[in-house]
């Protein structure tokens, strides 16, 4: 034996004890139900709007706040202290650069909840805050939630009408899932107009930077889209002075129902925090007394997010636990290590599945509802991702009643078709979702107005469907998927990652769906995918892609971590690449980052939410993922004869 073969063949044994510890540690950590749920975290934006959203439930009496969760708005404060910057800014995701509106949020939560101006912390915020414009170039949600306390001129503000929900067209659903969920109790809230007390002699005067400019950017062309809802929105302030009101009340009874509809069969509307607290503060505004059982259970859900277990205090922006499973069990299916230790985690999967419609049906009517959504329950928003990953799942996890099964997995699978955009690709919620006009209304900057497709998600669910066993490569849903990754590569040999941190992501899901759906690893974009996987690994042998990408529209290399390797190892196995040096260095890598225990510890955040406003730490990710990578590599060398 070579001196090279025998250093392989030491790699695979490693890779292999490696994969069987981190499948021992995996199943350690499944809940008795066979789920799997570990923490999804955020920036300090969170905490931040908890101490708001406090401040607007319990508004001050004789100009003095004394909150009765004044314990908790204590902590949240530490929280939020504890990740200030040393320039005494606050970022949006870990060794990123202060962020204006996530600072600007910190500096009112910290001085509203009684942390002294003078306070050497609180000058440094106040000089970042300053150095980067200044309040008045802080984002529209910023301003917006500011000015219901008098804090920002509500003038200066975008207008968020209620209107728009009765506007012909279904004008409402040409937006994202999400933003839908945000501004239909936002728009309430606007619409009442309200401005909440604040303490005695409380302002932000000291965060407006002399000479800053109120207005909203307007495109220099005359005739533009931006231009057009700028004016737009110039004649809505008008007419909200004047004519309204009789359209304005029936628009606001028909949000306050669509709503409502939207928190039954979920914990919480739409699921995530922002929604979940602007309904709180529409509900108040509407009159729901804080014993009314709609308010009582939004306010229950929205606690149900937070994490105070006596040492830490966060809020989480909502529960990843059947994305959590479904990677967790599909990880350890393809180990071989499960050994039918899955069948709990099926019948749990199963008990998931979405039998009622949403508003994805607005764009597919006739589509017989199925699919799987994100968190414990949100039936009116499966998302076409999490149904990928969990029939990728139950390809390795089979219930007790193996015919619920099968017609489960049927209907998801037609589901996951129908779903496809009239482009080829696949989005998160919506098929279609993509009226670009709309990402230039005043309040969009919030970069996530839209759902289009991208490569991540459409590698995803070629794969998915490809592995099915249902639908062959010639199948026209897969030509077509094929031919939008194959238009969507970036010119370096990348794809984008909308939902995870960032090319290397898209790169991994395109190979993978690619190789699924029968594109030979000989092939010109196989080829150049794997070249650029290679140039952009670390000295350390690992890989690492910083969240700041999204802002500079190119790959940027940062600290290797366990899940950004595992995702280009997968990429690289999926091209066709077994046996090279950037291959064995980072199966090397991983081996040797892996804790006693058989997990790994990542300190970036490797999950996008709004590309370049919020950004996210799915804490499984470092533990499935490497798993994943380490189980392929050794399939692909026993495979090859090694």
């Amino acid at each position: 034996m070579t001196p090279s073969a025998q250093t392989a063949d030491l790699l695979l044994a490693s890779a292999t004890q490696a994969g069987r510890r981190a499948a021992e540690y995996l199943l350690s950590i499944r809940r008795p139900e066979g789920y799997w749920w570990t923490e999804l975290t955020a920036d300090t934006t969170l905490e931040s709007d908890y101490i708001l959203l406090e401040l607007w439930l319990y508004p001050p009496e004789n100009g003095v706040w004394t909150a009765p969760t004044r314990p908790k708005i204590d902590r949240a404060v530490r929280s939020i202290l504890e990740r200030q910057l040393p320039d005494g800014g606050f970022n949006i995701y870990p060794h990123g650069p202060a962020d204006l509106s996530a600072t600007v949020k910190a500096y009112f939560a910290l001085k509203v909840a009684g942390v002294p101006m003078d306070d050497p912390r609180m000058v440094q915020a106040r000089e970042r805050i300053l150095a980067l414009g200044g309040i008045q170039h802080a984002n529209s949600y910023v301003k917006i939630n500011l000015s219901l306390f008098g804090l920002f001129p509500r003038e200066h503000c975008p207008s968020v009408p209620p209107e728009m929900i009765v506007v012909p067209g279904r004008w409402i659903y040409r937006m994202s899932s999400w933003t839908r969920a945000i501004v239909v109790p936002l728009a309430i809230v606007h619409a009442l107009n309200p401005v909440r007390p604040v303490p005695a002699g409380f302002n932000l005067q000291e965060l407006f930077l002399p000479g800053a400019t109120f207005s909203y950017r307007h495109n220099e062309k005359l005739f533009s889209w931006r231009n057009f809802f700028f004016l737009a929105d110039r004649l809505l302030k008008f007419l909200e002075r004047h004519h309204i009101q009789a359209i304005r009340r029936r628009a606001i009874r028909q949000c306050e129902r669509w709503m409502l509809e939207r928190t039954r069969y979920s914990d919480g509307l739409g699921a995530i925090y922002p929604p979940m607290m602007y309904i709180i503060m529409a509900l108040d505004l509407l009159g729901y007394p804080p014993d009314h059982p709609d308010r009582l259970e939004a306010e229950t859900q929205f606690a149900r997010l937070m994490v105070d277990d006596g040492e830490r205090f966060f809020f989480q922006p909502c529960f990843s636990v059947v994305w959590d499973t479904a990677i967790a069990a599909f990880a350890l299916g393809e180990s071989g290590n499960a050994q039918g230790a899955l069948e709990s985690t099926a019948d749990w999967l199963l008990t998931k599945e979405v039998r009622r419609q949403g508003d994805w049906v607005v764009m597919r009517p006739g589509l017989e509802p199925s699919g799987w959504y994100f968190e414990f329950a949100n039936e009116f928003y499966p998302d076409i991702d999490d149904t990928a990953m969990v029939l990728l799942a139950l390809q390795h996890a089979r219930a007790k009643n193996g015919a619920a099964q099968q017609a489960t997995e049927r209907r998801a699978l037609t589901w996951l078709l129908g779903m496809q955009s009239k482009d080829g690709g696949w989005a998160a919620f919506d098929a279609d979702n993509d009226w670009e006009p709309l990402s230039y209304v005043p309040f969009a900057d919030h970069n996530a107005m839209l759902d289009p497709t991208c490569p991540d998600i459409t590698g995803r669910v070629l794969e998915a469907i490809c592995k099915s066993g249902a639908v062959g490569s010639d199948h026209p849903a897969v030509r077509r998927g094929v031919q939008y990754l194959l238009k969507t590569q970036e010119q370096d040999g990348s794809w984008y990652g909308r939902w995870g941190v960032n090319y290397v992501y898209g790169a991994f899901l395109a190979l993978r769906g690619l190789r699924a759906a029968g594109v030979s690893n000989r092939e010109a974009a196989i080829l150049r995918a794997g070249e650029w996987l290679r140039s952009i690994q670390n000295a350390d042998g690992g890989w690492g892609e910083s969240c700041a990408g999204y802002d500079n529209h190119t790959f940027t290399p940062a600290p290797s971590t366990a899940s950004q390797t595992a995702w280009a190892l997968l990429g690289l196995l999926a091209s066709g690449d077994v046996n090279s040096l950037s291959v064995r260095n980072g199966i090397e890598y991983l081996v040797a980052a892996q804790r006693e225990d058989g997990g790994w510890d990542e300190p970036l955040a490797t999950g996008t939410g709004f590309p370049g406003v919020f950004y996210l730490t799915y804490h499984m990710y470092r533990q499935a993922f490497p798993l994943l990578a380490l189980s392929e590599y050794r399939k692909a060398r026993n495979g090859a004869g090694a």
